[in-house]
């Protein structure tokens, strides 16, 4: 590493070790619809009141309900409508997905355009994993996928807020190879502060481990975020796409084949509409 990019990776796995760094939290609407989802007393009106009192999160909500990829035969026109259609956990879901965009905006042009590019790759991956879901993973939740891939990179927050904070002079590519060596393991620790569950936790940590094994043999979380997360780097010169992905055993947890006829057009026109979900 260049000399000012060691000094502060050393000075980030320090406040790390030391448990120093400022770990973001999440924003109240979405730790309020964590909260009524799970109370045993609360309602479908209960979670409704709570986002139309957003109305930003209740436009947002409606718009991705009406999305290609979750529209039914009837449009979409309120939320009561949308809870109905999706069910009160997918919206809960949807909910502390599209709540986190608020957290990646910077005061500071270089960390906030850094921010903006994360969270621009993270709905895109969340998209394709949802899709990944759906066609590979019955025995998962496609809401759950979405979630998984929204959150894959929440750890970079917390490195580009201290970044900005410091006012350390960094440069962009300085700035983006810093997040990426730490991001993984400070993305676990948030996500074990805001209590998600143990499956979702380990998405941060291990999506980049492309020789990770998984004792069940079933595709988990992980596996969809990892698959996605390549898949977003199709048709562009990103080492990934040097990789022999045929060797990646996530793939065949998911239940594809490289190169063969399973990545059919009907997907492939799936995962192009994915990108566009939560824009």
């Amino acid at each position: 590493m260049a000399g000012i990019e060691e000094a502060v990776f050393k000075q980030l796995i320090d406040l790390i070790q030391n448990d120093k760094l400022i770990l973001p939290t999440l924003p109240e609407i979405a730790l309020r619809a964590r909260e009524i989802a799970e109370s045993p007393d609360s309602s479908s009106g209960d979670i409704a009141k709570a986002i139309n009192n957003d109305p930003a999160m209740s436009a947002r909500i409606i718009k991705v309900a009406n999305s290609p990829l979750m529209r039914g035969p009837r449009e979409i026109t309120d939320i009561q409508m949308a809870i109905s259609r999706l069910g009160l956990t997918c919206i809960c879901n949807l909910i502390t997905g599209l709540a986190m965009e608020q957290m990646f905006q910077a005061t500071s042009d270089v960390v906030d355009k850094a921010m903006r590019k994360s969270w621009s790759h993270a709905t895109e991956v969340a998209g394709i994993a949802h899709v990944l879901c759906r066609h590979y993973a019955p025995h998962l939740k496609p809401d759950q996928a979405l979630l998984a891939g929204m959150i894959h990179e929440i750890g970079i927050l917390p490195i580009l807020t201290y970044a900005e904070e410091s006012s350390l002079n960094i440069d962009p590519i300085t700035l983006e190879k810093l997040a990426e060596k730490i991001h993984p393991f400070v993305g676990t620790k948030i996500l074990e502060k805001w209590g998600f569950p143990s499956e979702l936790v380990i998405v941060p940590r291990y999506y980049l481990k492309f020789d990770r094994g998984n004792e069940s043999g079933k595709a988990d979380y992980t596996d969809l975020v990892m698959v996605a997360n390549l898949q977003s780097y199709l048709n562009t010169d990103h080492p990934y796409t040097r990789m022999d992905w045929k060797k990646i055993p996530a793939f065949a947890r998911i239940g594809i084949e490289i190169g063969s006829p399973e990545q059919s057009e009907d997907l492939g026109e799936a995962l192009s509409g994915a990108t566009m979900m939560l824009k």
